[in-house]
């Protein structure tokens, strides 16, 4: 029988020696910098000096940033680390997580649990150490206080006491640490252990921080402002429906508008109590695929679980010949053999040569499924119409979704990874358009 031992720190003169739980042992000697620990420290110096952590900060701004390299359940560690975040607590760990992650990124060799090093004499350091202090006061804190997304006092995270005692940074760790505690040594321990890509974690982690960002908030109570003085124009739901075509196709992200579109309108359906199913929540970008177990982007199933899919529509944008998208969905339908009512939407008049028409017609004797090839405006005004609902209704309700699902109010039934500050903007810069047309009309 496997016994898994209690891991302990042994403090000796001039070294820490850490027993870890699966029996390996690392041992952390005191003392000036080595030759190795300087390379590594004056290299990711050089790097931040650069402008490392600020040019990975504005690439996750993009909201088609991928996180398909880390596992759900290494995301899961960095999320609660970013909600353990309060006004009172859980602001310096956090930091400190980003500046691990970007040491670990930059030099993989370089130990984050060994969190001093000096090459003077009369300081504590470990020779294979790193002055994270130093780092954090110079490159850290300022970038994140520029971009808003942590509130850090300018002297920086690591002036806490509390993350300066002179042990190495370990589930052994001792000083009382306030917020995510648990999370921040987990993370530790998947850097060190080699589970966890420390820059793809520094991107999530930057991902999760820009969504939860002051700035971000401004933006979306803004455009939840907006949307709510548009509506009270009492708009049409042909202009409803304009607004919401001119957002998918001026976006530079309209495959993925398009899916947030068409599932909001579920939404808006879902609260008309329309649905012959439960609501499957919104997949992230680009799962959609037998590796998920999914048929489609949006989907209905039976039960709350998700895995009896009956109802199905996939969108496909700047697609209008679907012979391959059939044959991956006769693989999926094999997995899914309840499924009643499947479809792909297009963003413009589908392809619908013979040998389309007569592939369905197959795909549907064998599946027992009624399959479907639609153009948007064509699909959503057959799912309004089918339900015998009142278009001008479901049109305020339809846009109130879609906005709050970009503003990140939905996260229970639209939990999107993607920061989407852009696309806030750009449905912004629709609504301010159309108030001004309708202003100079109101003048004329």
């Amino acid at each position: 029988m496997n016994e898994i031992n209690e891991p302990y720190l042994v403090i000796l003169q001039g070294k820490s020696i850490l027993y870890d739980s699966d029996g390996s042992v690392h041992q952390y000697d005191e003392g000036k910098l080595s030759i190795e620990a300087k390379r590594r420290s004056q290299y990711v110096k050089s790097q931040l000096e650069h402008g490392y952590l600020e040019h990975l900060i504005k690439e996750c701004y993009i909201p088609n940033i991928n996180h398909d390299v880390l596992c759900q359940e290494h995301k899961n560690v960095l999320e609660k680390l970013v909600n353990s975040v309060t006004s009172e607590v859980g602001r310096a760990i956090v930091g400190l997580s980003v500046l691990q992650l970007t040491i670990k990124s930059l030099s993989p060799q370089q130990s984050i649990r060994l969190h001093k090093g000096s090459t003077q004499s009369g300081s504590f350091s470990w020779s294979e150490g790193i002055a994270m202090r130093v780092l954090d006061k110079n490159f850290i804190t300022p970038v994140l206080r520029k971009y808003e997304l942590l509130r850090l006092n300018a002297d920086g995270f690591m002036m806490t006491r509390s993350l300066a005692e002179n042990y190495p940074y370990s589930k052994l760790y001792k000083a009382a640490i306030k917020g995510g505690r648990e999370e921040w040594l987990t993370l530790v321990d998947l850097m060190e252990n080699g589970e966890l890509d420390a820059e793809a974690g520094l991107r999530f982690l930057i991902t999760q921080l820009i969504k939860k960002s002051e700035s971000f908030k401004r933006i979306a109570d803004c455009l939840l402002q907006k949307t709510e003085k548009y509506l009270l124009s009492n708009p049409t739901f042909e202009d409803i429906f304009k607004v919401i075509c001119d957002f998918i196709n001026d976006s530079t992200y309209s495959a993925r508008i398009l899916e947030i579109a068409m599932h909001s309108l579920f939404q808006a359906l879902n609260t008309k109590k329309c649905l012959a199913g439960y609501l499957v929540p919104l997949s992230q970008m680009r799962s959609a695929n037998k590796k998920h177990g999914n048929i489609g982007d949006i989907e209905l199933s039976y039960s709350n679980n998700g895995n009896d899919i009956i109802e199905s529509w996939d969108a496909k944008f700047g697609k209008a010949y679907l012979r391959d998208e059939l044959e991956e969905l006769h693989e999926k339908l094999n997995f899914h053999p309840i499924a009643e009512n499947v479809g792909f939407v297009t963003d413009a008049t589908p392809n619908l040569k013979e040998e389309i028409i007569t592939r369905v017609e197959e795909l549907e004797m064998t599946h027992n499924v009624k399959i479907h090839i639609v153009d948007f405006k064509t699909w959503v005004f057959s799912q309004i119409e089918q339900h015998s609902l009142d278009y001008n209704e479901v049109g305020k309700i339809w846009l109130i979704a879609l906005v709050e699902t970009i503003c990140l109010k939905r996260r229970d039934i639209a939990p999107i990874d993607e920061p989407t500050n852009q696309w806030i903007e750009e449905f912004s810069h629709i609504l301010d358009s159309k108030s001004q047309m309708h202003s100079l009309l109101y003048r004329s």
